[in-house]
């Protein structure tokens, strides 16, 4: 037990050091606030920028429009950022790539095509100061980047090039530029102007007349998208999307002008032979969504406006036959 002593001795001792901790609190210097240089300048953020690109339909070259087995659906971007030590670093992406492929992608500074060997509008050796690289597809998205020694500025305004991404699925070739299945400036805003649509089918189950549905052992699951897409030369690139497929099975897709049945041998309201300026493919089933694509040389108004003919999926179980209908997995009117 305290004593009284024992506490008056406690709580001087207490009163003591409250007061000692209050003295040196109010003798401690407080930091100084830092003081701006005024000829110190700021420091700029780095600069960056992104750019889109479509597949190649001839928005650059109306006549240099892709030609071949690739899918429509891969697009591009670009995406630079500026370095400190002033490079730049170029980040590419692709999408829709198709999976274990190589792709080849390249800047080719832009030439008077009287002074290259071939008569292309560009250096037909890629410029590896720039971008040439290569990936490999996934069957998704893929990136690769490269720092190139041009400053983002040059690279962004003065720089004449084309940025080209090579078809995987032909022959790499610098000339030929229907391989090419991106092909765009390098590193500027693309000017897209080439229209696109979309027409979507059922399974038929007598849409068109009920007298034409389909009597088989095709599942009914199956649908299509017919696509039409604008060429800068005036045609059109026509593309077929069928959904669940089955494997290993070959598709047969028709388009078949019509007709007055009084004038057909058989009395179809169309002729039986296919049209093949505007659609005539086969594809090959693979359990889900399989594609294919043809260049038509109807333009995309004649064929969404004018054309007056039908859409055709023949049943792959079945005998091919161009004048029994009740054959036809998918059937409609094309392109509306």
């Amino acid at each position: 037990m305290f004593t009284q002593q024992k506490l008056k001795t406690t709580k001087s001792f207490a009163i003591l050091s409250l007061a000692s901790a209050v003295m040196f609190a109010s003798c401690k210097k407080e930091d100084p606030e830092p003081v701006n240089d005024p000829m110190e300048e700021p420091t700029e953020e780095l600069q960056t920028a992104s750019y889109e690109y479509n597949f190649n339909n001839g928005q650059v070259i109306p006549t240099a429009y892709y030609e071949g087995e690739h899918s429509d659906m891969l697009t591009a971007t670009m995406e630079l950022e500026e370095q400190a030590d002033g490079q730049t670093k170029i980040t590419v992406t692709l999408n829709n790539t198709v999976d274990g492929e190589m792709y080849m992608i390249h800047a080719h500074d832009a030439a008077d095509p009287a002074t290259t060997p071939n008569g292309t509008p560009y250096n037909e050796s890629p410029n590896a100061d720039v971008f040439a690289s290569m990936t490999t597809g996934n069957g998704g998205s893929v990136s690769v980047s490269q720092t190139s020694s041009k400053s983002f500025t040059e690279l962004t305004t003065t720089y004449e090039a084309f940025f080209v991404v090579h078809d995987p699925l032909q022959q790499i070739s610098t000339t030929d530029l229907s391989t090419y299945i991106v092909l765009g400036s390098f590193a500027r805003e693309q000017n897209y102007t080439l229209a696109s649509s979309t027409f979507n089918y059922d399974f038929n189950t007598g849409q068109v007349d009920p007298s034409f549905a389909y009597d088989g052992t095709h599942p009914n699951t199956i649908g299509a998208k017919l696509r039409v897409q604008e060429l800068g030369s005036g045609e059109s690139r026509v593309t077929v999307m069928i959904d669940n497929t089955v494997n290993g099975e070959t598709y047969m897709v028709h388009s078949h002008d019509a007709a007055d049945p009084s004038q057909t041998p058989n009395g179809t309201p169309y002729n039986e032979t296919p049209n093949s300026d505007i659609c005539t493919l086969m594809i090959a089933g693979n359990g889900s969504t399989a594609m294919s694509s043809q260049i038509s040389t109807e333009s995309l108004g004649d064929l969404s406006t004018t054309y007056d003919g039908f859409f055709v999926i023949h049943d792959p179980l079945q005998a091919l036959s161009t004048t029994d209908p009740t054959t036809y997995v998918v059937l409609g009117v094309f392109a509306r």
